[in-house]
């Protein structure tokens, strides 16, 4: 019999669609599915982890195990959240060589729904790195930063979606989700992943984003409902969103005017600081 050769990388198209063929399976829009076959974009985010042996790290989605098995390889210990259960056996075959690679870390798979994780279960200063389903992107990212579980986020996600993450006062993509990362830490774009990077191929490029968690920073949920009222109608003032949320005008002309703001402003062009000294002179 000939030797077969050594066995393609989960990064080869190739050995993607073999795998899903072989198991009856096809990406599933409904998952927000799009495996990852670019070796570049996936040395990026594992390279962004700046991972040292024996991280915890949280993956949502694992998919077919790219990102997975890399981790692994830099000596992590990664719990891998995947919904669709269709994919576990897939996941057992394509991580199954790691108790055999000297210097390697563990997978451990979790079947369900990462927004119910218990994320009490991993330690304090755990790393979340993923290639996150499009669906469900800002959610977790959301959850994973009010948690204050992790101290370093690297994910993949629309272009649109890092954009707004990592936006400035008065720039296009600047909202309240721009200042819930401003709240929890700084947050930058690494690299920017073509379509083609990925089986099937999305419609919209991609971004891999790290975001670096202040460890002193804790939720404030009346910030927040104060910042998505601000942000309610984006082409109303900020004056105008707060009357609409129940705010009496002559509080909020009094606000401004001690803020040396104009009744104009929106509040797009509000930064983390002054939504701060707002919510103290709307009390």
């Amino acid at each position: 019999m000939s030797d077969p050769g050594p066995r393609k990388p989960l990064t080869a198209r190739s050995r993607v669609a073999e795998l899903l063929e072989r198991h009856g399976l096809r990406a599933d829009k409904g998952f927000g599915q799009n495996f990852l076959v670019d070796e570049a974009a996936l040395r990026a985010i594992v390279d962004a982890a700046e991972l040292a042996p024996g991280d915890r790290v949280l993956e949502v989605g694992p998919g077919l195990g790219v990102l997975s098995h890399a981790l692994a390889e830099r000596g992590a210990h990664v719990t891998s959240v995947e919904l669709d259960r269709r994919l576990l056996p897939v996941l057992a075959e394509t991580l199954a060589d790691l108790e055999r690679l000297p210097g390697a870390g563990s997978v451990e798979v979790v079947e369900g729904d990462a927004m119910r994780f218990d994320l009490a279960r991993l330690p304090q200063g755990a790393k979340l790195v993923a290639n996150l389903p499009y669906n469900v992107a800002t959610a977790i990212v959301a959850r994973a930063l009010e948690s204050g579980r992790f101290s370093r986020l690297v994910f993949l996600v629309q272009r649109e979606v890092a954009d707004r993450l990592t936006a400035k006062p008065e720039e296009p993509a600047y909202g309240a989700l721009s200042l819930l990362v401003a709240r929890f830490g700084r947050a930058r774009t690494v690299r920017l992943v073509p379509p083609g990077a990925f089986f099937p191929p999305p419609k919209v490029t991609s971004a891999v984003v790290r975001v670096d968690v202040d460890p002193a920073a804790e939720p404030d949920p009346e910030l927040f409902a104060l910042i998505h009222q601000g942000f309610a109608h984006r082409r109303k003032t900020l004056k105008r969103n707060l009357l609409y949320a129940g705010y009496p005008a002559e509080r909020v002309d009094a606000a401004l005017a001690e803020l040396g703001l104009d009744p104009r402003v929106r509040a797009e062009a509000l930064d983390l600081t002054t939504f701060e000294r707002l919510r103290e002179r709307l009390r």
